[in-house]
């Protein structure tokens, strides 16, 4: 069980914990009125944009089926109850109009699958692939709406190329760093469907910046 200031997330069916990439994502993505969480796992992001944004309806998907239960679960029990929706639906086959989409999506792509089927399915892009995921998110996305994503430091290049092939332009970029001093372990990613100006930033864990992002969860 994980205890936030507003809500608790139990996480016994869900291949895929809480941890600081679900967090920073949900603290930093931008939302909207209509906000769809595409691979929800444990609902925490979803709750965390319902907080963010209280007259937003936000829309959460997952595939595996003990993940959705346990979404389900968590957002039943949380203040955030008649804001969210649960559903278990593939993102390449999910229909709406959003003004953001946020994505934790799986990230290993050339490495061994684990013998956890649940698991694999969380962490690996055979479920749904960079490019399935840019082409979904740019169909759902609003015109004026903003896609954002978290992904490991050395899968950046392949997120960002994706999303340029099917015509989004990066419009934010956060280097998140576990100390001041090693180059940075996770990228914040969002993209827009029309040419902006990228605001890059970098944040370092435990910092004064990052307890000011996460002061309104973390207890």
């Amino acid at each position: 069980m994980f205890q936030f200031k507003q809500f608790t997330v139990e996480q016994e069916l869900c291949a895929m914990k809480v941890g600081t990439d679900g967090v920073l994502l949900g603290a930093w993505a931008k939302g909207g009125q209509r906000i769809l969480d595409a691979g929800t796992g444990t609902g925490v992001i979803a709750m965390m944009l319902a907080q963010r944004y209280p007259g937003a309806r936000v829309t959460a998907i997952d595939i595996d089926e003990g993940a959705v239960r346990q979404a389900q679960q968590n957002v039943t029990k949380s203040p955030f109850a008649a804001q969210v929706t649960v559903l278990q639906e593939t993102l390449q086959e999910h229909q709406g109009e959003y003004d953001a989409i946020v994505s934790n999506p799986p990230f290993f792509i050339d490495s061994l699958a684990a013998p956890d089927e649940q698991r694999n399915m969380a962490r690996h892009t055979a479920t749904l692939t960079y490019a399935e995921l840019m082409q979904a998110a740019y169909r759902l996305l609003s015109d004026e709406g903003e896609l954002s994503v978290v992904v490991p430091f050395d899968y950046r290049q392949r997120m960002e190329d994706e999303a340029i092939f099917v015509g989004f332009f990066p419009s934010r970029v956060c280097a998140v760093k576990t100390t001041e001093r090693k180059p940075a372990k996770r990228y914040l990613l969002a993209f827009r469907k029309h040419p902006c100006p990228c605001e890059k930033e970098q944040l370092t864990i435990g910092s004064e910046d990052y307890q000011a992002l996460t002061s309104a969860f973390y207890l």
